[in-house]
C-alpha cells in the first residue's frame, strides 16, 4: 500500500502541483485548503505525512501543528511556508515540526524530503525485519520503541516527539559521540549552526525527565566542545 500524504495549503495552484507530483511518485495524496479541513483530514484519513503551510485562513499552520501534537499524533509534519525568519523556524520546531522548507522551493528537493521523512518514520516504527528490540532498558528507564513511550520507574516521562527521537538517536549510537549539527540533521532534518541551541534545550528536557539528578547526569553526557553521547550508567567517562 502506498503512503498517504496530506497537503494543507490554501494556494490551489501550489497545492495541486504538489499533489500531482506526489501521485506521480506513487503516493496517495489529498489537499485541504484551510486549517479546519486539514485537521479533519488528519483525524479521518490518518496520513503517513503532512505537508503544512503556515499562512492558512482561519486556523493557521502553527495552531494546526499544535493541535496535531496535543492529540498525541506523531505523524511527520513538513512545514512549507513563505516565512523564512529564524524565529518562525524555531517556533515550528518547538511545536515538533519535522522539517521546514521555505517557498519558493524545488520540487525535487521537496520530494526527497518527503521520501526521507517517510523512510525515517518506517524505520522507527518497529515494523521492519531488521528493527531493534521493542524495549530498550538502562537504569530504571524503559524505552518502548513500538509505542514510542519512555517510562522511569514505571512512570511515563511525557517526552515530546523530538526529545524522544533525540534520545533514540543517542542510544542507537551505543556510546559514540554525536555533534549538535549531526543531531540536528538526523532528528530535525535541519543543519544550520544557528539552530544548535535547539539540541541543547531538548537535552535539558531529557535530563529533567530521565535522570535521577539532571545536574549530574548518568545517561545523557556532554562531550566538551563536541556534542553529546549516551551511557547506560555503568560508566561516567
Amino acid at each position: 500500500m502506498s503512503a498517504r500524504v496530506l497537503v494543507i495549503e490554501d494556494n490551489a495552484a501550489i497545492a495541486e502541483g504538489i499533489a500531482y507530483n506526489l501521485r506521480h511518485e506513487g503516493y496517495e495524496s489529498r489537499v485541504a485548503e484551510d486549517g479546519r479541513s486539514g485537521l479533519s483530514a488528519v483525524r479521518e484519513w490518518a496520513p503517513h505525512l503532512v505537508i503544512l503551510d503556515l499562512m492558512l485562513p482561519g486556523i493557521d499552520g502553527y495552531q494546526v501543528l499544535e493541535s496535531i501534537r496535543r492529540e498525541g499524533n506523531k505523524v511527520p509534519v513538513l512545514v512549507l511556508t513563505a516565512r523564512g525568519e529564524e524565529a518562525d523556524k524555531v517556533r515550528g520546531f518547538r511545536l515538533d515540526a519535522d522539517q521546514y522548507v521555505t517557498k519558493p522551493f524545488g520540487v525535487l528537493e521537496l520530494l526527497e524530503r518527503v521520501g526521507s521523512l517517510l523512510r525515517r518514520a518506517a524505520a522507527r516504527g518497529g515494523d521492519g525485519a531488521g528493527s531493534r528490540d521493542a524495549a530498550l532498558r538502562f537504569g530504571d528507564v524503559v524505552v518502548d520503541t513500538a509505542s514510542r513511550t519512555v517510562t522511569k520507574g514505571g512512570v511515563p516521562c511525557g517526552l515530546t516527539p523530538k526529545a524522544y527521537e533525540l534520545l533514540l538517536a543517542l542510544v542507537n549510537r551505543r556510546g559514540a559521540v554525536a555533534g549538535r549539527v549531526e543531531l540536528l540533521k538526523e532528528v530535525w532534518g535541519y543543519g544550520a549552526f544557528v539552530m544548535s541551541r535547539t539540541v541543547d534545550s531538548h537535552v535539558a528536557e531529557l535530563r529533567r525527565k530521565i535522570e535521577d539528578d539532571p545536574a549530574n547526569p548518568r545517561h545523557v553526557l556532554t562531550v566538551w566542545k563536541v556534542g553529546y553521547r549516551f551511557s547506560d550508567g555503568s560508566t561516567r567517562a
